[in-house]
C-alpha cells in the first residue's frame, strides 16, 4: 500500500491536537498584564506539549520520508501512536487548570510514556515491512534518543510522586534532548 493517506491522515490529527490546545487557552476578561498571572500554569503547560507534539510531528515526516510502503501492520501502529497523542490535550489542560499538582502531572507523564511506547511500536513495525539494509533500517540505527526517552519519562513520573515539579523536569529534559536535532534520516537518504 501507498503511504499518502496514512501521511495526510496523520498530519491531519496532528493539527487537529494542535487547534484543541490552543483552543483551551481561554482569553482573560481585563486589559492589565495581572489577569495574565492566573493563566501562566495553563500557559506553561501549552507549551511544553506544542514543543512534545511539534516533535513528534516533526519525527513522524522526516520517519516517513524513508518508508517506501504500509501494510495494516503499520496502519494500526501509527493510530496506536496517534490515539496517544489525542489525549494530550486533555492531560495538557488538566495539567495547567490545577497547576501542574501531582495526579495531574503523573498521568501527564503516563501518556507522555505512553506516546514515546507506541512511537517505538511504530518503528519496529516498520522495520519489520523493510529490508534489514533499507535506508529506513540504516537512518533509524540503534535509536538511543527513543530508548533513553522511555527510561526518564518513567524516572519522571516516579520523582513527581516526591515533587510534582521534579517529574516535570525529566518530561522537560526529554524535550530538550529532541529539540537538538536528529539528522540521523538526513544523512540516510541524502546519502
Amino acid at each position: 500500500m501507498h503511504k499518502g493517506r496514512l501521511e495526510a491522515f496523520s498530519d491531519g490529527v496532528f493539527a487537529i491536537i494542535i487547534t484543541i490546545m490552543v483552543l483551551e487557552l481561554k482569553v482573560p476578561h481585563g486589559a492589565d498584564f495581572a489577569v495574565l498571572q492566573p493563566l501562566l500554569p495553563v500557559f506553561l503547560s501549552y507549551v511544553l506539549s506544542f514543543v512534545n507534539v511539534g516533535l513528534y510531528w516533526n519525527n513522524h515526516h522526516h520517519l516517513f520520508q524513508a518508508v517506501k510502503q504500509v501494510n495494516g501492520a503499520i496502519l494500526w501502529a501509527n493510530l496506536h501512536l496517534l490515539f496517544w497523542l489525542s489525549l494530550f490535550p486533555f492531560v495538557t489542560g488538566w495539567m495547567g487548570e490545577n497547576h501542574f499538582s501531582l495526579w495531574p502531572v503523573v498521568v501527564y507523564g503516563t501518556v507522555l510514556i505512553m506516546a514515546a511506547i507506541a512511537y517505538y511500536i511504530l518503528t519496529r513495525t516498520l522495520l519489520a515491512a523493510h529490508d534489514r539494509d533499507s535506508t529506513l533500517a540504516r537512518a533509524l540505527g540503534s535509536d538511543f534518543k527513543g530508548r533513553i526517552s522511555v527510561v526518564i519519562y518513567a524516572a519522571g513520573i516516579g520523582v513527581a510522586f516526591l515533587h510534582a515539579w521534579l517529574g516535570l523536569g525529566c518530561y522537560i529534559l526529554v524535550a530538550v534532548i529532541w529539540l537538538v536535532p536528529d539528522r540521523r534520516i538526513e544523512r540516510s537518504l541524502a546519502g
